[in-house]
């Protein structure tokens, strides 16, 4: 089942670290997901802020050298994990590729010894919301007109000491 994209919603799912070569695939991902998207330097920024930058690419291919499904921006600072930018692409969205992204993010955080994680995430975005509070991240307050549009942002968190 191929939708024209080169995505296969059937295929396998890696999720691999992000590299040079993602960025152009990662650049769409993020245009068709956010009004206001980030660059291309942008994205070049984050990957050389090693090691306080986390950043993932989910694939649907078994060698991991598919078309980007999806993408995770992390900062680990210390013991918190920030995540700061999750996109799926629009053909496969609802398809678990977030979720998983997300697990990975946390479980490789932790792992390196994070014990808590916030994000920030549109008012309007109730998908996004939803997929969070599933996770078991709590409502810790708001950011008014946080977004380029004026739109609030609202800050969720998670203790990573609790299990899902």
């Amino acid at each position: 089942m191929n939708n024209g994209s080169g995505i296969s919603k059937i295929r396998p799912l890696v999720i691999r670290s992000m590299t040079l070569p993602d960025l152009d695939s990662v650049v769409r991902v993020e245009e068709l997901s956010f009004p206001h998207s980030w660059t291309r330097d942008q994205f070049t920024t984050e990957l050389e802020r090693e090691p306080v930058s986390r950043c993932h690419v989910a694939v649907m291919e078994d060698d991991g050298t598919g078309p980007v499904a999806g993408f995770i921006m992390a900062w680990l600072v210390e013991d918190e994990l920030h995540i700061t930018n999750l996109a799926v692409a629009p053909e496969v969205r609802r398809g678990g590729v977030a979720a998983a992204l997300l697990e990975q993010s946390i479980l490789e955080a932790t792992e390196l010894g994070a014990i808590w994680c916030q994000l920030d995430v549109r008012a309007t975005n109730t998908a996004a919301r939803g997929l969070y509070s599933r996770f078991g991240f709590k409502l810790l307050g708001t950011r008014k007109r946080y977004y380029h549009n004026g739109e609030d942002a609202v800050v969720m968190g998670k203790d990573l000491k609790i299990s899902v």
